[in-house]
């Protein structure tokens, strides 16, 4: 029942974040900063009254390692959103960090000397080929998208590389971080995610006082946008505003989850929830938002979840539940 409920979490809300995000870009494309530290106060407020119990709670994980754990989480979350100011698309951006298996299992190789097989070799190749295509298709657009002058199409262009630049190092500091933290539940257990949540959403919260005033702006202009009447206050609140509320409660609930799945359920269960879950988000900001996408985006996009679903050895999970009545009635 809770693996069911917590599937249902993470599909509404990932999904519906996605859409109230991708409102709030399109209304204000450099509004990431204000979004990241609205996120991030709404869930490090929640972990601090119900994990660590007002601060009377000690943590049972070295601040030390939360530290570290939490410059590199601070740091990727600031980038991917940042990364949207530089002619990054939302699809492209979701795309992208569909190689974050990947990118893991890369830095696993190098720094931890693990070992793979064949099928997971396979699957780098598909991802890294599906971002590729999806990547070049995405540079024909910044280029003929910009039709002004040369050297406004060139500038646009650069804008673009270095958006990609951004993603490429977020997708590689994530996988880092992903690293670091599976060597930290060896050595004190996988329990204390929960608290490892809330430390990596609450440590990082001085650090936005170096983007500060980039928020104050973003919060000026939220303010100065269309008012809406809400019902259940029956005042006037600008539109902004509550796409803001809504994506921090919708990021709230999908990260409740995940939380619950990875407690319930195997990691290649969560894995495959997820893996769904953004190709679903992707469908909903092709569809809903009509973003450009063509049909070599399609198939760059289906190569990289194939390849995900490769790494997750789905198709040899479903064998397995396939064989399973038919050996039932060998027995019989």
């Amino acid at each position: 029942m809770n693996a069911s409920f917590a599937i249902v979490l993470v599909f509404v809300g990932c999904c519906s974040n996605v859409v109230f995000l991708e409102l709030l870009i399109r209304e204000f494309p450099g509004c990431g900063n204000i979004v990241t530290f609205a996120q991030f106060a709404c869930i490090a407020l929640e972990g601090f009254i119900f994990e660590a119990n007002f601060g009377r709670k000690k943590p049972a994980i070295p601040i030390s390692n939360y530290v570290i754990m939490v410059t590199m989480f601070f740091t990727v979350s600031v980038i991917n959103n940042y990364a949207l100011n530089f002619n990054i698309s939302m699809p492209l951006h979701m795309i992208f960090r569909s190689g974050s298996l990947i990118a893991n299992m890369v830095l696993g190789i190098i720094i931890l000397k693990k070992r793979y097989s064949t099928s997971k070799y396979m699957s780098i190749v598909l991802v890294s080929t599906g971002i590729f295509i999806c990547t070049i298709m995405s540079a024909k657009q910044v280029n003929v998208g910009n039709e002004a002058t040369n050297d406004d199409g060139f500038y646009a262009f650069l804008r673009w590389l270095l958006g990609i630049g951004m993603l490429t190092f977020a997708l590689l500091m994530s996988a880092r971080m992903g690293i670091f933290q599976e060597t930290l539940y060896k050595q004190y257990g996988k329990q204390h995610s929960k608290e490892a949540l809330f430390y990596n959403h609450c440590l990082p919260l001085p650090g936005f006082l170096l983007l500060s005033t980039d928020i104050y702006n973003h919060g000026l202009l939220f303010s100065q946008s269309i008012p809406v009447e809400v019902p259940v206050i029956g005042q006037a609140v600008p539109v902004m505003w509550i796409y803001l509320l809504m994506n921090v409660i919708t990021q709230y609930i999908c990260i409740r989850g995940v939380f619950i799945l990875t407690t319930e359920c195997a990691s290649l269960t969560v894995t495959l929830v997820v893996t769904l879950r953004k190709f679903l988000s992707l469908i909903i900001s092709i569809l809903y938002f009509n973003n450009p996408f063509t049909v070599w985006h399609w198939v760059g996009t289906a190569v990289v979840f194939l390849g995900t679903l490769l790494y997750t050895d789905v198709w040899s999970s479903v064998r397995t539940v396939l064989r399973g009545p038919e050996k039932e009635k060998k027995m019989e």
